[in-house]
């Protein structure tokens, strides 16, 4: 139809027009694959062929966008890029920095003539065989990209790079894996040939390949992982090295030495092979025992809560930069285990570039919020003194997050009790990295809300059944009988009969998608029983904060962060916030947070007392799990948002822990706190 649409203003008729529109497509199609790879197109089969036409069908459009990317990024190139420590900045949001970030190893930059030569060679033999002769693209790479990328039918994009192409993609790219990143990697690939020595590239190469644990470059490598410098290394332990930038968090050698050596053992064959080592010295490398330096620990706390968990949300988002996609549904318990080493090898790999890229990180973190939280905990648990025998850390915990609701932002986060005397004390930020069960703070999230979107009100009658008879199983739950109690009634008194009954109704699957689209990370298939509805899933505070602020917000969640700006070394601005997204109905968003105020005023969090202390609508849910092991409360006032948890590290009774005791009252004095001298004002 654009054709014809066309066929006056280009004059003549709409076939001639077409076939000007395939010679012109076909014209810069050669084009394009001749400035690709400086040299004449070798017929490659007609597989090859469609390859290409297809790519660049799909892709023609951005191939100028890509090259004038490309060509900015290497006439801007200056040596100095290819020094890869640099200090990345952590800022709280007045703009105080809370805390510099750096690899934690020597950084000595080796010029080309202070490199082994074994080294060199090995990176070459296993990674780049035509590397001194190559105009930064391997030919024979690229078409075999194109001819995967048919087969799989545009999933397997991935593979092929040249040593250039990998200095291009570490230093200016992301590992994104996509055809418009490979086509960048690429046009950046070529013209950085161009404009150093072979002698050069292969230096920046080197200098800023990834060992793991924030380590870059051989020198750093050979000082962390052996004690000595890279001038001193046997070829067996140069090998090694040179190993680990394939897989660095994988091949961890402060994990597990072991697994490199394969690796290692390939580097030594192909230099055997392709003439750089003697069969002797091959023979001689394989026999040699790689024995590890014991990595070092610091006896000084590098940061606080607050710090922790920007870095995380600053390793979160660089994932996302690179095409990391992050999944909350699985298919299986399996799968969800797949999922979470592929998440955890990505995770530490975008930490190694946090702490060495010389990012600026601003985030929304209110010190003086957060100061005024931990003193709260501090205070409402200094009754209870057992410590850990091993740590000295306290055994009974709690953590918090707070949340500005205009915003969506976090701007608070209590990992803990303070022990700032103790290097262990911030190891473990609860806040974030502690899942536990919530109890009955997660059925206005999985049960009560999602039915209120249904046909269920306020009013509706539920019938309190037996939860040990509905979790035997040998009557359907329909079958039990049980008082029946209005759902607003169920909700502020906590009733576990009606939470289950009525989770039944509106199925479990259905429930727990909720949480998964408001990403919750830990919910599995496994978790799809009648008895989630009680709160036996594993939540953070973090998660729950998230959740509860959507309650607040009309039911539209934001993304769970503190990242308000993060810029590169060169000034660049990277963060773009996450569209928002509506999970809830607003109507039901709104009904949920006006029966929470019940629980407040009347419910199982009266002896709060909140409304001796303030006129400032609440509204909240606690939660309490079995045998009294964890403790929650969930709430919020019309400014902000606060989850409290408390329990020990190691699971176990507390009589007296409740949702209605210290959870609620701590978070009754953190939010007194945060809402201090704010005028009252109503739930929107």
């Amino acid at each position: 139809m654009r054709v014809i649409a066309n066929q006056k203003r280009h004059g003549g008729n709409a076939v001639a027009y077409f076939f000007r529109i395939i010679a012109a497509a076909l014209l810069d199609f050669f084009h394009a694959v001749w400035i690709l790879l400086s040299g004449p197109l070798i017929v490659a089969g007609i597989v090859l062929v469609v390859a290409f036409i297809i790519i660049y069908a799909k892709y023609g459009a951005s191939y100028k966008e890509c090259k004038a990317f490309a060509e900015e990024i290497v006439r801007e190139s200056e040596p100095y890029d290819f020094r890869m420590e640099e200090t990345t900045g952590i800022y709280d949001s007045e703009g105080t920095m809370l805390a510099k970030l750096s690899g934690g190893a020597d950084s000595i930059y080796l010029t080309y003539v202070d490199i082994p030569k074994d080294a060199v060679n090995a990176f070459v033999a296993v990674e780049d065989k035509t590397f001194w002769k190559n105009n930064g693209v391997d030919l024979k790479g690229v078409l075999r990209v194109a001819a995967n990328y048919v087969f799989s039918r545009g999933d397997e994009v991935a593979g092929a790079s040249t040593i250039t192409q990998q200095l291009a993609r570490t230093v200016y790219l992301s590992r994104e894996v996509s055809i418009e990143r490979k086509i960048k990697e690429l046009f950046v690939a070529k013209g950085l040939t161009k404009k150093y020595s072979k002698q050069q590239l292969m230096e920046y190469y080197i200098n800023t390949a990834n060992f793991g644990n924030a380590i870059y470059g051989l020198e750093a490598a050979a000082r962390s992982y052996f004690n000595k410098s890279c001038a001193e290394l046997t070829l067996a332990e140069t090998a090694y090295l040179c190993a680990l930038p394939n897989r660095p968090t994988y091949f961890n050698p402060y994990v597990d030495k072991e697994r490199a050596i394969p690796r290692q053992q390939k580097i030594l064959k192909d230099m055997r092979d392709q003439g750089y080592i003697t069969s002797v010295q091959y023979e001689n490398a394989l026999q040699e025992e790689i024995e590890i330096t014991p990595k070092r620990t610091s006896l000084v706390p590098e940061y606080n809560y607050e710090t922790t968990y920007a870095i995380d949300c600053a390793i979160r988002y660089l994932m996302r930069l690179d095409g990391f996609t992050f999944r909350y549904s699985f298919e299986s318990d399996s799968d969800y285990e797949e999922y979470k080493d592929l998440y955890d090898e990505e995770y530490e790999l975008e930490r190694t570039n946090l702490y060495s890229g010389g990012y600026k990180v601003v985030t929304s973190l209110d010190t003086g919020a957060e100061r005024s939280l931990q003193e709260v905990l501090d205070r409402e648990l200094e009754f209870e003194i057992e410590q850990n025998v091993d740590t000295g850390i306290y055994a009974f915990q709690g953590a918090m997050t707070a949340i500005d609701n205009a915003t969506g932002k976090v701007i608070a986060v209590v990992g803990g009790r303070s022990q700032d005397y103790l290097s262990e004390t911030y190891a473990l930020n609860r806040a974030w990295q502690s899942y536990r069960q919530p109890g009955s703070s997660v059925k206005p999230l999985i049960v009560y809300t999602p039915a209120l979107m249904q046909d269920y009100t306020a009013d509706s009658p539920l019938k309190d059944i037996d939860v040990k008879a509905a979790q035997e199983g040998e009557k359907s739950v329909a079958e039990l009988s049980g008082q029946t109690f209005p759902l607003r009634n169920a909700v502020v008194n906590s009733r576990n009969g009606c939470a289950m009954y009525l989770f039944s109704q509106i199925g479990p699957k259905n429930g727990l998608s909720y949480l998964q689209k408001m990403e919750f990370e830990r919910i599995k298939p496994s978790d799809y029983v009648l008895s989630s509805a009680l709160g036996t899933l594993s939540v953070s505070t973090t998660e729950m904060a998230g959740a509860y602020s959507t309650l607040g917000n009309g039911g539209m969640f934001r993304e769970v962060t503190c990242l308000t700006s993060m810029t590169d070394k060169h000034g660049r601005e990277l963060y773009e916030e996450a569209a928002p997204k509506q999970v809830y109905d607003r109507s039901a968003a709104a009904e949920m947070i006006d029966i929470l105020e019940g629980v407040i005023s009347e419910g199982t969090a009266k002896g709060m007392e909140w409304e001796t202390y303030s006129d400032m609508p609440a509204a909240g849910k606690t939660g309490t799990t079995n045998d009294n092991k964890d403790g929650w409360f969930c709430g919020l006032t019309p400014y902000y948002t606060l989850t409290v948890w408390m329990g020990f590290d190691n699971p176990r009774t507390l009589e007296e822990l409740t949702g209605g005791s210290y959870p609620a009252t701590v978070w009754r004095e953190g939010m007194l706190a945060l809402i201090d001298s704010l005028p009252v004002k109503e739930f929107e």
